[in-house]
């Protein structure tokens, strides 16, 4: 069979992702520090954009220059492929040469030097070499003991083994004795906070009563050091029978010992607050919610005006067609940087206004009043595609009377309810929360009599789905939150 080539027709749809397009996209899904970072980098990169400062807006407005008229060859006809000469750019971006679409809510206001504004808290490390160095130990003992606190984990419990401190401390002409290591070690247990330095929890908990000054025959120390695995396992009836004494007189020691820290560094944690800018904030007035976007710290962008003032002088020159088409790129870059950026901001006016729309009870009665609510309903409501609602409502946040929320806080699956409308997860997670909150501590609510309770009100939940929302919740189980005493 002899092979043959044919020319053919075909006439197909294809959907094709347009740069500009995939830009819109990547623009929408961005976070705020994101975003700055990109347009910052636009700035640098392409000269035809320009951040309008306020000393630009107040500037008088330039003679309006005249419309670029289609270039022509020789023979009239017009140019080929030069799309952008082809297009009134002036009638098609008009609202886009002078500025961005979206106003700036920036104050001016002088900051405070950079150099003022570093702060650094002392750790736990800093904390205890501090104390070391005002000790005035000897050399080659503070050598060991500063081996022995950078082996502390953040919550100032030791993670290496004497053994290995002995390896770290030994040098060429001095070995380290393990005398040495349990000496440093025991300087070390003496600082602030008690209970640092020890290697497990058991350990530094009986240090904390020395610290306290508690007897050694004191019923708190014995029940740590003689029945530790009963404690951990909240056995009091056992432990008292094997004290020989009454379940009344092992509830003090008890008491005691849950004042003390389970982990001594937490006061010294780096954790530190993180601060939340929202991208949108929603005020009540008059009885109404508004919506505002927050642009505050965004720069407002606009195309540069000598470099269109460039464009027209060269317009007739054919020796400049490089610097033209360098330019008119440029141009165009810009000009779909500021409208995708526009485009984001009222895609996400548009979705805050739905959520705020659909989710008014709960900002006027709080979160029993939340509506269950998935991407589906915003993205009818507002005319789009849920993978859009899907970008906008990622990473970012929303200031509301109510508090601040990550936009995705208002998408919940629902419940149902023998009566009325479905409720949501969250209600019924803060519904579980209240239960056990009014429980007897002596008699704890059992995920099953939780379900119960949660089917008379009409709410139709699982057993299971309870123990779920209630460990998502943090909160034990009912055995563990039993109290004896």
């Amino acid at each position: 069979m002899a092979l043959e080539q044919k020319l053919s027709l075909k006439l197909a749809q294809k959907l094709v992702m347009t740069p500009s397009l995939q830009q819109a996209i990547k623009l929408l899904q961005m976070t705020r520090m994101e975003l700055d970072t990109l347009v910052t980098q636009e700035l640098v990169e392409n000269p035809v954009l320009e951040d309008v400062t306020e000393g630009q807006e107040e500037a008088a407005p330039e003679e309006p220059v005249e419309r670029e008229a289609e270039p022509e060859k020789a023979n009239g006809e017009p140019e080929p492929g030069d799309s952008i000469e082809n297009i009134d750019l002036d009638a098609y971006f008009g609202e886009y040469w002078e500025s961005s679409g979206y106003p700036s809510m920036r104050e001016v206001r002088e900051a405070p030097p950079f150099e003022n504004s570093l702060s650094h808290e002392p750790d736990l490390y800093d904390h205890l070499l501090w104390q070391l160095h005002m000790s005035g130990v000897d050399p080659r003992r503070r050598q060991i003991c500063e081996l022995i606190i950078g082996n502390l984990n953040p919550d100032g419990f030791l993670v290496a083994t004497l053994e290995e401190i002995e390896e770290l401390a030994a040098a060429d002409d001095e070995p380290c004795t393990r005398e040495e290591v349990e000496e440093a070690l025991g300087l070390v247990r003496t600082f602030d906070p008690p209970g640092v330095g020890c290697r497990d929890l058991r350990e530094s908990l009986v240090l904390q009563l020395d610290a306290r000054g508690v007897a050694a025959d004191h019923i708190a120390r014995r029940v740590l050091e003689e029945h530790w695995e009963l404690f951990l396992r909240r056995q009091f009836p056992a432990i008292a029978k094997k004290l020989g004494i009454e379940l009344a007189e092992l509830e003090p020691a008890v008491e005691l010992i849950r004042t003390l820290e389970t982990r001594p560094g937490r006061e010294f944690g780096s954790e530190r607050a993180q601060y939340i800018e929202p991208d949108v904030h929603v005020y009540k007035v008059g009885g109404e919610y508004l919506i505002q976007l927050n642009d505050d710290g965004l720069p407002r962008l606009r195309v540069s005006r000598a470099y269109r003032r460039m464009l027209q002088t060269m317009r007739h020159d054919s020796s400049q067609s490089e610097a033209k088409q360098f330019i008119k790129d440029k141009i165009r870059s810009a000009v779909w940087l500021i409208k995708s950026l526009d485009q984001r901001q009222r895609t996400i006016y548009k979705v805050a206004s739905s959520i705020i729309r659909q989710q008014r009870d709960f900002l006027d009665h709080g979160i029993e009043r939340l509506k269950p609510m998935v991407l589906r309903d915003v993205a009818e409501d507002i005319g789009m595609h849920e993978s859009t609602v899907s970008r906008v409502v990622s990473n970012k946040y929303i200031h509301t009377p109510r508090g601040v929320f990550p936009m995705k806080f208002f998408f919940h699956s629902g419940i149902d309810r023998e009566y009325g409308d479905n409720i949501s997860s969250l209600s019924v997670k803060r519904k579980i929360e209240q239960l056990i909150a009014a429980e007897d501590p002596k008699r704890p609510l059992s995920d099953s009599e939780l379900m119960r309770i949660l089917n008379r009100e009409g709410i139709q939940i699982a057993r299971r789905t309870v123990a779920k929302y209630r460990d998502e919740l943090g909160v034990p189980s009912s055995t563990d939150r039993k109290q004896i005493f």
